[in-house]
């Protein structure tokens, strides 16, 4: 069965860091491209970072570049999210996502973790 669950949601203040983690299994980490999403509150959920099968090729929003950085560990089937300098506009509910075009519109997913929440103060 084919599972993404995240993990290092939480409470932070304005210009701090959080690490989110994605533990993939099966074939949602093997064979596709993986990344994260966010949903905010009254808005659609929207792509954040993404990062291609290899793990040598990354895309981010515009929103988040230079503050976020995406990687993916293959010995732990696991994909991180650094995010940096946060700011209240980040606070979302992050999903991790698997498939072949993550950052096409719309969205070319497989899988999808169940979501974690990050809330950034003021």
């Amino acid at each position: 069965q084919v599972q993404l669950v995240e993990s290092g949601g939480g409470l932070v203040q304005a210009g701090g860091s959080l690490r989110l983690s994605c533990a993939a299994s099966g074939r949602a980490f093997t064979m596709y491209n993986m990344g994260w999403f966010r949903q905010a509150p009254g808005k659609e959920r929207e792509f954040v970072a993404g990062t291609r099968l290899s793990g040598t090729s990354t895309t981010y929003a515009d929103s988040v570049k230079g503050r976020f950085i995406i990687s993916r560990d293959h010995a732990k089937n696991t994909v991180y999210l650094q995010m940096n300098s946060l700011k209240p506009e980040d606070t979302a509910v992050y999903y991790c996502a698997s498939g072949p075009n993550l950052a096409a519109h719309p969205p070319l997913v497989v899988y999808w973790g169940e979501g974690t929440l990050v809330t950034v103060s003021s």
